[in-house]
């Protein structure tokens, strides 16, 4: 089974399927290639809450003899329940009122999805929503991607390392080099943090920075996707299909260190001869 994969929004939608149909995780596991634990991770950890207009947790709810009599007195005549009628001011000022759980969420499958009395359950809904936990899931993974990898301690000691010299007047180029040992980053991360307000010096007080002119941002190259048409492999190899006695010859470059001298290979398909010419530079 494949480790180390998030699970995507299909699966998510499978995994809602097989627990509308009762199914257990491990069956859900195989369905959509992964572990049960998984399965029960991921069911556990997204479980939607929904209170219906029915809702009352009362385990004395069927032989209930309340009548009118906890609600604000009503001289209405109308025997039934008045548009101000509120069933959580009902069990909130109960004295009988005794709160009652469904047993069935402490085991295997934890959720509401496939339960045959859901219709008329009073109780709180757990219910699992593939929607919801990929949005949820998006959600934790873009902020996670946020932020500083740093903790508080070691921005504190970094502070109190970097912002007295800042201050003296010695630029963060001089002191990441008499300092390495000490700072251990590297002084593009030192500008971030400055950047970013994290240290107690901002960039005012770096005298050089201040003075730097907002680059100019170059507009992107915008290719027109009209040209890859007909251009693709999947062109060429149909080509090839229709026509397979057409003479190909394949031309390609093998760099080695960057700006090095590289290899201009040509291969003949025909004869399957390659010829390899040396190259100081990879140019034009």
């Amino acid at each position: 089974m494949p480790k180390g994969k998030h699970l995507t929004l299909d699966e998510r939608q499978k995994i809602q399927l097989g627990l509308n149909e009762n199914l257990s995780f491990k069956q859900i596991a195989d369905n959509i290639g992964k572990d049960p634990s998984t399965v029960s991770k991921e069911v556990r950890n997204h479980i939607t809450t929904k209170f219906t207009v029915k809702f009352n947790p009362c385990a004395n709810l069927k032989e209930c003899t309340h009548y009118r009599d906890l609600c604000t007195p009503c001289n209405s005549s109308y025997g039934g329940q008045c548009r101000n009628y509120n069933r959580l001011e009902c069990f909130s000022k109960c004295k009988d009122f005794i709160p009652k759980h469904c047993k069935k969420l402490l085991s295997p499958p934890y959720v509401c999805n496939g339960c045959q009395n859901r219709r008329g359950c009073h109780l709180e809904r757990h219910l699992y929503d593939a929607l919801s936990a990929h949005k949820a899931y998006i959600e934790k993974l873009s902020n996670c991607r946020q932020g500083f990898a740093i903790s508080s301690d070691e921005l504190k000691r970094l502070d109190e390392i970097v912002s007295p010299l800042i201050k003296q007047g010695q630029s963060i180029h001089h002191i990441c080099q008499n300092n390495a040992d000490l700072i251990m980053r590297d002084e593009k991360t030192i500008y971030n943090y400055i950047d970013a307000g994290l240290l107690s010096v901002g960039n005012i007080d770096l005298p050089r920075k201040v003075r730097y002119r907002i680059r100019k941002k170059k507009r992107p190259v915008r290719v027109d996707k009209k040209c890859f048409v007909g251009r693709t492999y999947e062109d060429f190899q149909m080509f090839l299909t229709t026509y397979p006695d057409t003479n190909v010859v394949e031309m390609d470059s093998v760099e080695g260190r960057k700006g090095g001298k590289v290899l201009l290979t040509i291969y003949f398909r025909n004869c399957e001869l390659m010829l390899a010419f040396l190259r100081d530079a990879n140019t034009a």
